[in-house]
């Protein structure tokens, strides 16, 4: 039943009891909410519970029913006849044990659903490779009566995007599923239920209805609606699990189911490349500190939503092609939840369930998703970071990133979309665009824009010149051909995430995660960069040594013979340590420099912490000593083996990128072994503390 404007206040007064009041309480600002009522927490781990017995039963069925299966069939189930969406199933449980924290994408755990709004390709592929049979009359209406997103995708893209896309200098573009990185702010569900937030977005769309029509206008009143249409699902969904989310969460347990629900509609309709929740814990911990005073519940009992929640996380698949989780070495969604960090006026934003999401790893055992990323300063507490530490050595699990510099530029309500890319939350979103390969642009220009792989001619015949004879190559003539192919690497790049996100809206809109969304937003077009380190150091060896390109029959450069030594990036010397910088830069430099879907400001992201292994596949030898078919180092890391200086060393390179050029995010994977860092668990800690910190002065990522 729909609730009336009078009944409003009444219901409002009573779930938001004990809260203090701000602009929050007038306007959807979340962020002002928890500043006003959240509680920094600066003590150790010794206050956490462990799991409860039902968190056990419920985790060891899903090990021996579920997880045990899929591992040894890939895909656990298809449902093949019903296309996803957030109201499209009924009720589904884990197990009978399974009423804390309660919603599945389907109606059994780990079935998967068919989402072909973004191409019916993808889809049937899918299908057939997890062993079932397609439904008919559902390849009928998605092949004959509704265009999908990949279909009007290959209807515009140009011959000479099909031809850098086919070889591998662009590649793993999202044109054949969703595209991701977009957090919808699901606190917004449960701080003031679906009613307020469709009277909201109703009240937006019609601000505009009485001025003269444009294409904005129309677009802006159709996307409303949409996302008006999206919360009614949304609303429904909570009604098939028995709740009534249309009024804000009065308790702790709604507040964390209401949000979740929030996420499951996400997880239901969209199958983006990553599927972020946000930052959660400071706004959760709010209501877990009001239930504990009052009595209400116990740590146990937090612990044990939190555990929930997690476990769900855990849980979540979407149909994916064997290509696709070879880009993505695995069958990742990237959950991720941030966590940490420091708010503008000084306070952490540290809570008692910044550790309890830690918790999780240790109740349930280590786990890739959901993906926790921290958020690290060297002022944060001293026990935070231990904990952090402690529960890293023992999982490796956490992820972290500079504080400093994501709340410079984006503020103190950031979080991390997949991996490194931060926006502030509900008031930002990302055109995701995946990679250029600036490694095998490099050997593009050195060959005139003939594929080293193949030899075929991927640019216009003539229009770039290779490098002559087999003398030393020439580090200027190298570096003036190579910055000429980047214009027409990112000339094509651009124009292809262009056409990508102009039919993403219009045929796989992202309508419940708008709708967490303000009206208005700040979009940003995430580009990035593949093959840093090679590049650095095959200039570097141009430069510094004697490179000799050894040719093919047909005159194509195959092969480097390289003599003398050379820097190597990543290794804390600035001469190879610039070169880097300067390509991240001029590359940056040549993005913006192209016209944006929607005025997106263009970001870079120096990435690939999965599709490494890909890229490398598909591209050659190199002056580095780097051979043909062997995978990439992944993100900003120095080339594999390559660094000789340390972990620190390594951390010093990479902080000489200029962030202000990789907005989207700076990647550097490290390895450490425990023995590493020291003999006892509490010098492991220590040590491993310390080298955080140490990386992290500055605000480097």
């Amino acid at each position: 039943m729909e609730r009336t404007a009078t009944e409003a206040p009444a219901v409002e007064e009573t779930a938001w009891a004990g809260f203090t009041p701000g602009d929050w309480t007038n306007s959807i600002d979340v962020r002002d909410f928890i500043q006003k009522n959240y509680t920094p927490y600066e003590g150790d781990a010794s206050f956490l519970a462990g799991p409860t017995d039902k968190t056990k039963r419920l985790w060891d069925h899903l090990e021996e029913n579920y997880l045990s299966e899929e591992r040894k069939r890939r895909v656990y189930d298809v449902d093949v006849d019903t296309p996803a969406d957030i109201d499209a199933f009924p009720a589904g449980y884990i197990s009978e044990d399974d009423d804390v924290i309660v919603g599945l994408q389907t109606d059994v755990p780990l079935k998967r659903a068919m989402m072909p709004n973004g191409g019916w390709r993808m889809v049937e592929t899918a299908i057939k490779e997890a062993g079932k049979e397609i439904n008919p009359r559902v390849k009928e209406i998605f092949t004959k009566y509704r265009k999908t997103h990949n279909d009007a995708v290959f209807d515009i893209y140009t011959p000479r995007i099909r031809a850098a896309r086919h070889s591998h200098i662009i590649t793993g573009l999202p044109d054949a599923y969703g595209r991701g990185r977009i957090i919808g702010d699901y606190r917004r569900v449960a701080l003031y239920g679906i009613d307020k937030l469709i009277a909201d977005k109703s009240a937006t769309k019609d601000s505009v209805a009485d001025k003269p029509f444009s294409e904005h206008w129309a677009r802006f009143r159709e996307e409303h609606s949409e996302q008006i249409k999206a919360l009614k699902k949304l609303k429904h969904l909570g009604e098939i699990y028995g709740f009534d989310i249309s009024k804000p969460a009065q308790t702790a347990k709604e507040a964390v189911q209401w949000l979740y629900f929030g996420y499951l509609a996400a997880v239901k309709s969209q199958d983006g490349a990553a599927m972020s929740i946000g930052r959660l814990s400071a706004f959760l911990d709010i209501y877990f500190e009001r239930d504990l005073a009052a009595g209400i519940i116990t740590e146990s009992d937090a612990q044990e939503m939190i555990d929930n929640l997690v476990m769900k996380l855990r849980i979540v698949r979407f149909l994916r092609t064997i290509d696709y989780d070879q880009i993505f070495s695995g069958d990742p969604y990237w959950a991720t939840w941030s966590d940490g960090g420091f708010g503008n006026d000084g306070r952490t934003l540290v809570t008692k369930t910044s550790f309890r999401l830690l918790q999780t790893l240790r109740n349930l055992g280590p786990a890739p998703e959901p993906n926790i990323t921290i958020f690290w300063d060297p002022a944060l507490p001293d026990g935070y970071k231990e904990f952090c530490a402690a529960i890293s050595i023992e999982t490796s699990s956490i992820q972290y990133e500079s504080d400093a510099q994501i709340r410079d530029q984006w503020g103190d309500d950031a979080a991390i979309a997949c991996c490194v890319s931060p926006m502030r939350i509900g008031k930002q979103m990302q055109f995701f665009g995946a990679r250029v390969n600036a490694a095998k642009g490099l050997l593009y220009a050195i060959n005139g824009g003939r594929d080293e792989m193949s030899g075929h001619q991927v640019t216009p015949e003539g229009e770039f010149k290779p490098v002559e004879g087999d003398g030393p190559l020439d580090f200027d003539d190298v570096w003036e051909k190579y910055e000429d192919m980047l214009d027409w690497v990112v000339q094509t790049y651009v124009e292809a995430l262009n056409i990508i996100h102009y039919c993403h809206d219009r045929y796989a809109y992202e309508a419940v995660e708008m709708a967490l969304h303000d009206s208005e937003i700040v979009r940003t077009m995430g580009c990035g960069i593949a093959g840093l380190s090679i590049v650095a150091d095959s200039l570097s060896a141009i430069k510094y040594a004697k490179v000799y390109p050894v040719r093919d029959e047909t005159g194509l450069v195959v092969d480097y013979r390289t003599e003398g030594e050379f820097p190597i990036y990543g290794n804390d010397d600035d001469r190879a340590d610039e070169i880097a910088a300067t390509v991240v830069h001029t590359i940056m430099s040549k993005i913006k420099a192209q016209p944006m879907y929607r005025d997106a400001v263009p970001t870079q992201s120096v990435l690939t912490i999965t599709s490494n292994v890909v890229y490398g596949k598909a591209t050659g030898s190199f002056p580095s000593g780097h051979q043909k078919g062997t995978p990439f180092s992944p993100g900003a890391n120095p080339e594999n083996g390559m660094d000789t200086h340390g972990m620190v060393a390594s951390m010093l390179s990479v902080g000489k990128l200029d962030y202000k050029d990789a907005l989207d995010g700076i990647s550097l994977t490290n390895t450490i072994t425990p023995q590493g860092l020291g003999r006892s668990k509490e010098e492991q800690v220590s040590n491993l503390v310390g080298i955080m910190d140490a990386g992290f002065i500055g605000g480097d990522e």
